[in-house]
């Protein structure tokens, strides 16, 4: 099996990464943005689950970028496209109605981001943040676009023994925040 190689801030970990690409509503055929990709771990999986997918990958720290490719090549993902920049200037530049998912795992300019998917008309959006005040300003910042749908708070432990029994450690929770186009 290969394995997957890391960056700082990732991997996502995979049950995040299962309960993020389920609230995205992946279709065969699908245009799907790997925004932030880091690892390209959540682009990997996504590929895994619909046929014919086209993955857009992007991030703007050149060691992500590098490590994403040699992950895509691994796990022998031909189908993608990785750009390295400012991801809202990489968006500005897709055609209204081009993106049908969009997953953010990262980007520093959020607000612009959400702006730029709204404009292009992108159908369902997942973010996943660790930090409160990004949740709030993504919640806030999507309800003023007409996209917010929801969020969620995951918490997953790992069983790891302890004098011959088993304990569960916490790791990091996530907020994962959904935005739909089209709500009312």
């Amino acid at each position: 099996m290969t394995e997957l190689l890391h960056v700082s801030g990732g991997p996502t970990k995979p049950e995040i990464i299962a309960v993020s690409l389920s609230k995205l509503d992946l279709a065969d055929g699908c245009r799907f943005f790997d925004i932030g990709c880091g690892t390209g771990a959540v682009s990997i999986e996504a590929s895994k689950m619909v046929r014919d997918i086209s993955i857009c990958a992007m991030d703007a720290r050149e060691e992500a970028i590098d490590v994403t490719k040699k992950n895509f090549e691994a796990f022998k993902i031909s189908n993608a496209q990785v750009f390295s920049g400012e991801s809202s200037e990489i968006l500005e530049k897709q055609e209204v109605g081009s993106i049908d998912c969009a997953f953010i795992g990262g980007t520093k300019n959020i607000s612009r981001v959400l702006e730029v998917l709204a404009e292009k008309k992108a159908k369902s959006i997942v973010l996943n943040a660790v930090r409160i005040e990004t949740v709030v300003n993504v919640i806030n910042k999507m309800k003023e676009l007409d996209l917010f749908d929801e969020v969620l708070h995951v918490i997953v432990s790992r069983g790891a023994p302890i004098t011959g029994e088993t304990m569960f450690k916490p790791e990091n929770p996530i907020y994962i925040v959904v935005g739909r186009s089209g709500k009312n």
